[in-house]
């Protein structure tokens, strides 16, 4: 994920800003829902989504869990348990069974960019497709996501979500 950085429209350094501050193990450390959609690689919408997510902060390992169950609108089920590990002050790694070597992600402010190659099923198959992962926390404790999925330095696809704090 973090190899799609350099080929990021957005510099994280230069992304503007809020007054909110980000911090994963804060914000994700309990209850989630995120509310999605996945678009095609012409922005038409191909799923909605709702996830339920069960986060748990381990201070002392500096490792945050994310328990991830996915509903989609045609009635597929499914799970991802990431863990993610805090190794510097802005900055995170991390992995789930579906990911292909390590997550990569760092914040600035209010923004966290965060890059992964991630194995997704395709017409009986699975193929890797590189994700740029970027959030944005709004006002009222929101954050917003939005992921760009490319195959080969393509765009394939899109998700567009947001997070509430239950």
């Amino acid at each position: 994920m973090l190899g799609l950085s350099s080929c990021s429209h957005l510099n994280l350094e230069q992304a503007p800003t809020n007054d909110e501050k980000l911090l994963l193990e804060d914000y994700f450390n309990g209850k989630t829902r995120a509310h999605g959609v996945l678009l095609d690689r012409s922005g038409a919408p191909q799923r909605y989504f709702v996830a339920d997510i069960l986060g748990t902060w381990n201070a002392q390992t500096q490792t945050l869990v994310l328990d991830e169950s996915f509903v989609f609108s045609d009635g597929e089920r499914s799970k991802r348990l990431w863990t993610i590990k805090k190794v510097g002050a802005n900055q995170y790694t991390g992995g789930a069974a579906d990911v292909v070597g390590e997550a990569q992600g760092k914040i600035n402010g209010n923004v966290f960019n965060w890059t992964y190659t991630l194995q997704v099923p395709y017409k009986g198959r699975t193929v890797n497709v590189d994700l740029d992962d970027w959030m944005f926390l709004s006002s009222n404790n929101v954050l917003l996501n939005r992921a760009i999925m490319t195959k080969f330095g393509f765009k394939v696809g899109e998700l567009v979500l947001s997070f509430e704090k239950l």
